[in-house]
């Protein structure tokens, strides 16, 4: 389903478990023509980020600032998250929280929403902010409120305020489950949810997705465990008896077609097909046949 902003989000729609033999487009890489000299690709993976601009043993954080010329308030949102989030795997670390916002600040820039500067600061704080206080870690009842405090400690004015608190608060995929009949998704909103959820799929969301199951030591792939069909928010947030590779088919191959902006929805493309070539590979190795 394929929304656009204004649009009410009532539903999530569903996938059905792709078996181990079904027949996946081949590999993307097959019919890839041969690039062109960069110097990018002569430089060891390890080195080729510095190679791009940022600099080497910077934080992303210090880039940005360097770049943008950030709002106080933006540099003391960087430096709540990072203190909040310092103890999560990395699965949701700090790192997790810089790549969603410069997918949000880069999705913002290619809906216009640049000309708009208060768009794209509230666009920066609901990035920054968005996983403070997620169920998922929370230690404490309080850190519910960590987010809205930080917010009027700072100044931020109402109406900024406002939008802030309704990207954090509504932005996950438990609330696509459970229906966002009252929600109206404006467009600040619809960057800052799609570049998190392009932040769950393709080859980093991969490595996420893994990572999250064995910091809470879930089993890998059970074959005998089938996918749930009907999810409700209850028993998504639980997640009990479930295997790792399940949550491709219940929530990461879902996500494209959730994407709310045309930015999002170009890129989730080509995550999506990682993902499928991915899993192809997998069942093949799997059963001994790679």
């Amino acid at each position: 389903m394929r929304l656009s902003f204004g649009v009410v989000v009532r539903s999530c729609p569903a996938i059905s478990p792709f078996h181990h033999r079904f027949h996946f487009p081949r590999a993307l890489s097959a019919a890839r023509p041969k690039a062109s000299h960069d110097p990018r690709s002569s430089a060891p993976i390890h080195q080729r980020r510095c190679i791009y601009g940022e600099t080497e043993g910077a934080r992303p954080g210090e880039r940005r600032r360097e770049m943008a010329g950030a709002s106080e308030a933006v540099a003391k949102a960087e430096k709540l998250m990072e203190e909040h989030m310092s103890g999560n795997d990395s699965s949701h670390d700090a790192w997790h929280v810089f790549r969603v916002r410069d997918l949000a600040l880069s999705l913002a820039r290619e809906e216009g929403l640049d000309a708009h500067p208060g768009s794209m600061e509230i666009v920066e704080l609901a990035a920054l902010l968005h996983d403070i206080g997620d169920y998922k870690y929370l230690r404490d009842p309080s850190e519910e409120k960590i987010v809205e405090n930080f917010l009027e400690e700072q100044g931020v004015e109402e109406s900024k305020k406002i939008k802030i608190l309704k990207i954090v608060r509504g932005m996950g995929f438990k609330n696509e489950i459970k229906g966002l009949a009252e929600t109206e998704v404006f467009p600040e909103f619809g960057v800052v949810q799609d570049a998190d959820r392009l932040d769950a799929i393709g080859a980093i969301g991969i490595a996420r997705c893994f990572t999250f199951g064995g910091s809470r030591n879930r089993v890998l792939h059970d074959p005998a465990i089938e996918p749930r069909s009907v999810l409700s928010q209850e028993n998504y947030m639980k997640k009990e008896e479930q295997t790792t590779l399940n949550h491709f088919y219940e929530k990461l191959l879902k996500l494209k077609d959730l994407m709310k902006t045309k930015a999002g929805q170009r890129r989730a493309e080509k995550r999506h097909k990682f993902m499928l070539d991915y899993l192809e590979e997998f069942y093949k190795e799997w059963d001994g046949q790679a």
